[in-house]
């Protein structure tokens, strides 16, 4: 059995794929955010009545990896194409990106960080 498992929300959809490997789950989480991030183009609803909600607020996609030694981390792509990584399951640490460091890059340095 794979070690690392995949979860792919877009919409109403699920997809799950597994890995054996951190670095190619990392790899799977990256090019399906990507995949996720070209489509993302949302436009703000609301306003009248209730409040306006903007597309950096939507959250279209996101993608989680479970693994060994309780590993959890993802990436919320946003309705303006947007990423922003993440920790934990329950309690959802955002991931604080440096200067010119990609988000996935930012999820790489923080999982790898646990080992």
């Amino acid at each position: 059995m794979s070690a690392y498992k995949l979860t792919i929300r877009k919409g109403a959809r699920v997809k799950h794929e597994r890995f054996d490997r951190l670095d190619d789950g990392l790899d799977g989480l990256e090019r399906a955010a990507r995949a996720i991030a070209v489509d993302a183009r949302r436009e703000p609803f609301g306003g009248g009545v209730m409040r306006r909600i903007e597309p950096v607020q939507q959250v279209v996609g996101r993608i989680e990896l479970a693994g060994p030694r309780r590993l959890r981390a993802g990436v919320d792509v946003r309705g303006d194409g947007s990423a922003e990584a993440f920790t934990g399951r329950l309690r959802r640490a955002l991931v604080e990106q440096g200067a010119g460091e990609s988000p996935y890059e930012a999820l790489r340095r923080a999982v790898s960080a646990r080992r």
